[in-house]
């Protein structure tokens, strides 16, 4: 019995590592959405904007600094929700999709059983 719940220990904490790697990679590769991609263009088309119009540089790189800190602040957070939402959809396909792979023993031994009843009843009739 002690084995047994080493075992299931040891499953469920690979598991949730798994979901842990999954979830991390799928926030990472949708972080950056549409709306932060129009923010650094806008931000981007604002700085040459400044710059031509001659504008100080001791004001445009603070105003740039500011924008990248914000898009990279707004990324992050939305990154974490993200892998809060992915972990959680991780974790139940990883234990559903080990359970599917794990035989059900029990079923294995009813059937068994139930094939060898049929099988003495088959050969009773017979004779």
């Amino acid at each position: 019995m002690r084995n047994k719940i080493k075992t299931n220990k040891h499953i469920s904490q690979t598991i949730e590592r798994e979901a842990s790697t999954r979830a991390s990679i799928r926030a990472r590769s949708a972080r950056w959405d549409l709306n932060i991609a129009v923010f650094l263009f806008i931000l981007l088309i604002l700085v040459i904007i400044l710059l031509y119009q001659g504008v100080d540089i001791a004001i445009v790189a603070p105003t740039a600094a500011l924008g990248l800190t914000f898009v990279w602040l707004a990324g992050w957070q939305r990154g974490k929700k993200l892998y809060d939402t992915f972990y959680e959809e991780e974790l139940l396909n990883l234990k559903r999709e080990f359970r599917e792979k794990t035989p059900n023993y029990r079923k294995i031994v009813e059937k068994t059983v139930e094939e060898q009843v049929q099988k003495a009843l088959r050969e009773s009739w017979i004779r």
